[in-house]
């Protein structure tokens, strides 16, 4: 089967039944998304299918026919993309497990909503939880990252 993933096309020798999260890491060398529950309770998968935020943990690979956007893929031109910005300034990690999980969800969120309200981003963000509790930073980033794709950077 053909996978697009972050712009490029993986031709893949696995069942379909796999979940997405395996065929990305183990064949695909993407190891940006983690596994975390297995069950898409916590986020720690999240990737983009076809623009939407799904948990690659839980979706067999077969079932995929749009094209994947893993952390990896999310910034352009060797440029940090503004949620993974305002990560960095808002310095939002600590142990940084969830972190691509909750930029991911993050960078869905900004796509919908130009600029959240905290009922936004407690909704967007409520799938993916963060064992550190850095809850406070990640509402701060993806304010400071609106604010930031409203300058144009």
């Amino acid at each position: 089967m053909r996978l697009t993933v972050d712009g490029q096309s993986f031709d893949i020798d696995a069942d379909p039944e796999m979940p997405l999260l395996w065929a990305l890491r183990d064949l695909v060398g993407k190891t940006g998304p983690k596994f975390g529950c297995g069950i898409a309770a916590c986020g720690a998968c999240t990737v983009h299918v076809d623009g939407q935020p799904v948990r690659s943990c839980s979706l067999p690979v077969g079932g995929v026919s749009g094209a994947i956007t893993t952390i990896e893929g999310i910034g352009a031109g060797g440029k940090l993309h503004p949620v993974q910005q305002a990560w960095l300034e808002e310095q939002v990690a600590q142990c940084g497990y969830c972190q691509a999980g909750q930029i991911m969800s993050a960078v869905a969120l900004l796509e919908e909503v130009a600029d959240p309200s905290d009922d936004d981003i407690d909704n967007a963000m409520g799938g993916n939880l963060c064992r550190c509790g850095t809850y406070p930073k990640i509402r701060a980033a993806i304010k400071k990252a609106a604010a930031l794709k409203t300058a144009g950077l």
